[in-house]
């Protein structure tokens, strides 16, 4: 049985076809200007190849696990075969097993529940609040953030010495920082735990989108990634590694799919026999069209070469770094300076400016979409910007009026989709808002800088 699949010319990755790109939007200063969509770390923009393949796969479309019918077996058989093709994707090992999920967090969170009892977790501060807060039935130690890769790997190496039992134990850690961009040393992490004991499982939500994955190479016991950061729709996650904790864990979810047996005992109770295979978590119709996404993505990423894509997104990264250097008000956000390996996610703050101000102008004078706000990494921003945490400012929401300093940071980020005028607008458009200023009136309104519809120019 086969679905069919959008070709790919493998020659094609800089930039790879996206969706949106076409997308044009208005200017509050009048006209529109195709949409500058630099917001890739919060969803990067589906590729075309994966579109094209939910596309194709449709009309094919049945229930997984769940019947006989020639529709039900040819979606079953693609659900399974691209477990297969995110497996490989990520080196994983023969003994692995890939566990769908919902996103990053549902993934941490089903390890959460997995956690053998008295399990201690060790976690930087710096961690997106994903692989910050699932650990709530944990013993948790939170590591404070490192200036170097070499002070990450001491801090952990001398945390897990110092924890005073041999019980079982899992260090959390990113592999690229959603706000800095700065690649973390998983390998020497890793290798650090496993040293005393500890298991490790690595955030990848960021890294998987810009760099290779290699769960054997790199030495990590889980890999939990987005199908959303990896340029496919929303609704889709990974959990990927270990097999044994899981499989002694009771099913994330209780349910169809995740049982293999019930039946009525004679004390009225129900008896339940859980699958011991990624099964066991997966409880419920599965989202077949969104693991077929990702496994395209996979695809798509392999064949474009990641070394080429890698080559193509480190001059972006050095073209906005130029730029950003060029303007003096502008500060960048780093835990590991300036000379630290990063992928397409840079945060600033511009002196002067709201953060939250910035963004909106950005967004309604220049088409160009970035984020602001603390990026769902509380403790690491506000470490970076030398803020008290009981100081305000909320992810999303900041409370500074227009012109006010404000708490928050600007980021913007890119990837494999990524034209270079998109570039070449924000660097232009970060030096003429901070040499000229705004061209319109701002104001807050629900918790966001909108422009004000009802002022006149500026």
């Amino acid at each position: 049985m086969s679905v069919p699949t959008a070709a790919i010319d493998p020659s094609v990755c800089a930039p790879l076809p996206v969706l949106g790109q076409d997308v044009t939007v208005p200017l509050v200063t009048g006209g529109e200007v195709g949409y500058a969509a630099l917001d890739y770390a919060a969803s990067a923009p589906a590729l075309q190849r994966v579109w094209d393949d939910v596309a194709a796969y449709a009309p094919y479309y049945g229930s997984v696990h769940r019947g006989a019918g020639y529709l039900s077996q040819l979606s079953t058989d693609l659900f399974e075969s691209s477990r297969r093709t995110v497996a490989e994707f990520l080196g994983c090992r023969a003994d692995d097993q890939v566990v769908f999920t919902r996103s990053t967090t549902d993934s941490l969170n089903l390890l959460a529940a997995a956690l053998p009892a008295d399990c201690r977790v060790y976690v930087f501060e710096t961690e997106h609040h994903a692989s910050l807060l699932p650990w709530r039935d944990a013993r948790v130690t939170y590591l404070d953030a490192p200036r170097t890769p070499a002070q990450a790997v001491a801090t952990l190496d001398r945390a897990l010495a110092d924890r005073g039992d041999t019980g079982p134990a899992l260090v959390c850690v990113t592999g690229a920082s959603n706000v800095t961009g700065e690649l973390w040393p998983v390998a020497e992490l890793a290798a650090a735990a496993h040293a005393h004991g500890a298991r490790i499982v690595l955030d990848a939500a960021q890294l998987a989108p810009h760099h290779p994955v290699d769960i054997a190479a790199l030495d990590v016991d889980w890999v939990a990634f987005s199908g959303h950061k990896l340029y496919a729709p929303f609704g889709s996650g990974v959990l990927a590694g270990r097999a044994d904790w899981l499989r002694e864990a009771e099913p994330y979810l209780a349910g169809g799919g995740a049982s293999r047996k019930v039946a009525r005992r004679a004390d009225g109770g129900v008896e339940v026999e859980w699958h011991t295979t990624a099964a066991r978590h997966e409880a419920g119709s599965p989202n077949v069209i969104g693991v077929h996404s990702i496994a395209s993505a996979c695809r798509a990423l392999t064949e474009a070469g990641f070394a080429s894509l890698v080559a193509r997104e480190q001059e972006l990264v050095a073209r906005v770094r130029a730029g950003l250097a060029e303007v003096p008000e502008v500060r960048v956000l780093s835990l590991f300076g300036d000379d630290a390996p990063r992928v397409g996610v840079i945060s600033f703050v511009v002196r002067g400016w709201n953060s939250s101000h910035f963004a909106a102008a950005l967004s309604a004078e220049y088409g160009i979409g970035v984020r602001d706000g603390l990026f769902c990494a509380h403790p690491l921003v506000r470490t970076l910007l030398g803020s008290d945490p009981q100081d305000p400012g909320e992810c999303g929401a900041p409370e500074a009026e227009p012109g006010e300093r404000s708490l928050n940071a600007i980021r913007v980020s890119f990837g494999a989709g990524t034209p270079d005028e998109h570039i070449e607008r924000f660097v232009r458009a970060v030096a003429e808002l901070v040499a000229e200023g705004a061209r319109w009136k701002y104001r807050t309104e629900d918790g966001r800088c909108v422009p004000d519809r009802g002022a006149a120019q500026v």
